[in-house]
């Protein structure tokens, strides 16, 4: 190993089918400075869409790569089924319906506080690059990246295909040409190129367009497909091209030589969609048997890929089935780079992963996750959040968006929603919801018409695919759960009100 530089280990490594740093020379095995952190997300991946959980098709090199060295995450779940609320969690540590963001193309309010601004005041560095959507990425807007805490951003209001337009710094869109993947991580690490020469640590995320419908991709890409359909295989193709680009990101890092004092974190929006799959294709769709989808509270809605890399700190591989979820990303990073919470009366819905990632020591979760649904239809009626709803609409447009203009149809510009919520809404409660422990999951779906809700119990130790509802054999789990998941409830719509701010 002496006679090998640390860029030809890992080229060697590479060579031979992993990337780990592994028994490369450090100073010591758990990081002596605050770790530079970058966030990946993709857009609409399932559980089942990465080769190590089992999928017949796809090859997520990294993906394997990433989970066979750093610390896997059996049990990572999106705080909601959709995208936006998800990624409020990440940025906020907050189930989003505090802050109004219930649904794709809800935004959160600018009063919220981000693990963008918390990391920038600690002394990070900060950028965003790709799928934005929880607030208008325009530099007028007071929820786009820039004024959430994002000294710089490459980012697109929704979701990007290949060749497509992205804002700088909030600025008109600019067309790129390629993998949208592959553009924003050429980006990103651009970035961090320049702040390592500062000798500052970085905090970069990176939210792929990818694998969201409508579907494109190379040809090379497509073409290990082609026997499968036309959309699943560009839908696969997406995904080849999104994890080819998280390689170049994590060689471009050993190139800097930060990779080892790097947190990486990868996870999903939400569980696996049927969206833009014709139905005669979906049979090659694979989930693990997971229940349910996109849009649904079952575990196929929400359970997601997570893992995490820092080899510095992890130094072995390690997988656990502890229950975690997006919101805990921020207590997690502010913990680890050890600044407080600036908002110390604000509830936060996550906990900290710090002893899980750095000594191995979580064996189970500190409190239940709650996951609701909430009725949004009738805030519509209630005063928007922001005085001027101009600031919330959108630049850059998707596909579709542009498709419709294109054939002349006539609509609004595309905005983003948040509403005042004045007083609580007690009906509300009876709405899609569920209350998920280490073992046991309840839920409460929406009740059909005027009918009452009917509880849903599930062992998911013993049952991950949700076949067997023991409600009936378990009514005392079914009260103590079902009063947590009410209070937890109360909880957030007295923060849905404004009383945090």
């Amino acid at each position: 190993m002496s006679r090998l530089t640390r860029r030809q280990f890992v080229k060697r490594a590479t060579a031979f089918g992993t990337a780990c740093i592994i028994g490369l020379p450090r100073a010591s095995a758990k990081a002596t400075h605050r770790p530079n952190i970058i966030l990946l997300m993709s857009d609409d991946q399932g559980w089942g869409e990465t080769s190590y959980n089992g999928h017949p098709h796809l090859k997520t090199h990294i993906l394997d790569e990433m989970a066979s060295c750093g610390l896997r995450l059996d049990r990572f779940y999106a705080a909601s089924p959709v995208c936006s609320p998800t990624r409020a969690s990440c940025m906020t540590g907050r189930h989003a319906n505090r802050s109004g963001a219930f649904g794709a193309g809800w935004s959160t309010r600018p009063e919220e506080v981000t693990i963008a601004q918390i990391l920038k005041d600690a002394g990070y560095r900060t950028a965003h690059y790709g799928k934005w959507h929880i607030g208008a990425v325009k530099k007028e807007s007071p929820t786009s990246p820039n004024s959430m805490g994002f000294e710089e951003c490459f980012s697109h209001d929704n979701f990007f295909e290949m060749d497509w337009e992205l804002s700088r710094n909030g600025g008109p869109p600019e067309s790129f040409e390629g993998d949208g993947s592959e553009v924003i991580v050429d980006e990103a690490l651009k970035f961090a190129r320049r702040i390592v020469k500062e000798e500052k640590p970085f905090f970069i995320v990176i939210w792929f367009g990818s694998p969201h419908d409508p579907y494109s991709g190379y040809e090379k890409d497509v073409a290990p497909f082609a026997g499968l359909g036309d959309a699943i295989s560009r839908r696969f193709a997406e995904i080849t091209a999104m994890d080819r680009a998280i390689g170049t990101l994590r060689e471009g890092l050993d190139e800097l030589n930060v990779r080892e004092n790097t947190l990486l974190w990868f996870n999903s929006d939400n569980g696996i969609t049927i969206e833009g799959i014709p139905e005669e294709q979906r049979q090659h769709l694979y989930n693990g048997g997971l229940r349910g989808h996109k849009a649904q509270l079952y575990e196929g809605g929400v359970l997601v890929p997570g893992i995490i890399e820092w080899p510095d700190v992890i130094t072995s591989p390690r997988a656990s089935s502890v229950p975690c979820v997006t919101s805990d990303i921020l207590p997690t990073l502010i913990d680890i780079v050890g600044v407080p919470y600036p908002g110390p009366g604000r509830p936060l819905d996550g906990v900290s992963l710090k002893p899980l990632i750095v000594d191995g020591a979580m064996d189970k979760r500190p409190r239940p996750i709650g996951f609701w649904g909430y009725n949004n239809r009738p805030e519509r009626k209630n005063k928007p959040w922001l005085d001027d709803v101009s600031l919330n609409e959108m630049i850059t447009l998707t596909a579709r968006q542009k498709a419709r203009q294109q054939k002349g149809k006539k609509s609004s510009k595309p905005a983003f929603s948040n509403h005042k919520h004045p007083e609580m809404v007690p009906e509300n409660f009876e709405t899609n919801a569920a209350w998920v422990t280490d073992r046991y999951k309840l839920y409460m779906p929406r009740p059909k018409k005027r009918g009452k809700q009917i509880p849903e119990l599930y062992d998911l130790v013993n049952d991950r695919q949700e076949t067997i509802n023991i409600a009936s054999k378990h009514p005392e789990i079914v009260k103590t759960m079902l009063a947590e998941l009410r209070a937890w409830q109360q909880s957030v719509e007295t923060s849905l009100t404004g009383a945090d701010y």
